[in-house]
């Protein structure tokens, strides 16, 4: 199913990280799953076979030392946090770095323990879960959407400091998936999160995202799939707002 043999991917607990465990696994890939909880690990870990750390990605010297002499082919960078919405000058500053921490900096040191081996062998593939935050504005998710933003202008200078290397770095952007990952907008109130944005609407499924993945990670070497942009049918972004004011 695919030429590469040992994969890492953050955010395993549940969701999107979770369902492309499944399916690195049944492409026949060795695979560290990586989720704070060891709980939910473990049951994947029974499930599928693919090998659990249970770690925060925000502490830089256990992902360093974990992974930095693993012969990673293929990171899925996943995991991500946001926060409740509102304007920007109303935010909590922790939460605001907390935010910055998980989407951002963490992100560099995963690419920082797993880039000079794929340099050295000259092969393989880093994925890197965006948004449409990083594509289009979204009121009230402003730190969001900048992490998001920052993930992205990563992901192209990353391929071009790989150029003439045989490793390839795609973007994934999807809109709103099933994941509970809104939840956090929250509090992290699920039933909320279902009645709001899940209930009546045909929203992405998280083994839709996985399946993007496994087919970007499974195209032809000489194939790279630098961007893809993944709505609901039903879910459209654009329009022009023009406000009137008093004449």
């Amino acid at each position: 199913m695919t030429h590469y043999k040992t994969a890492l991917v953050t955010g395993a607990g549940r969701g999107i990280g979770a369902e492309t465990v499944r399916r690195f696994r049944e492409m026949g890939m060795e695979v560290h799953a990586v989720a704070r909880s060891k709980d939910a690990l473990d049951a994947l870990a029974s499930e599928t076979g693919c090998i659990p750390h249970a770690m925060d990605v925000t502490d830089a010297a256990a992902v360093e030392t974990t992974f930095s002499n693993l012969p990673v082919d293929v990171l899925v960078n996943n995991a991500g946090t946001a926060g409740p919405d509102g304007p920007i000058h109303e935010a909590d500053p922790a939460l605001l770095r907390r935010i910055l921490d998980v989407n951002v900096e963490a992100v560099a040191t995963l690419l920082r323990a797993v880039v000079p081996g794929m340099r050295e062998r000259d092969r393989g593939h880093i994925v890197n879960i965006t948004s449409i935050a990083a594509l289009h504005p979204l009121p009230g998710q402003i730190a969001y959407s900048a992490s998001k933003m920052a993930l992205r202008a990563m992901t192209q200078n990353l391929r071009i400091e790989l150029f003439g290397r045989r490793v390839r770095v795609t973007e994934i952007a999807p809109a709103r998936v099933e994941t509970y990952f809104h939840a956090q907008q929250f509090s992290g109130d699920h039933e909320a999160t279902k009645s709001l944005l899940y209930d009546g609407y045909e929203s992405l499924r998280p083994e839709d995202i996985a399946d993007a993945i496994a087919y970007c990670v499974g195209a032809p070497e000489h194939v790279d799939v630098t961007l893809m942009e993944i709505l609901p049918t039903y879910q459209v972004i654009g329009g022009i707002d023009f406000h009137r004011g008093e004449t």
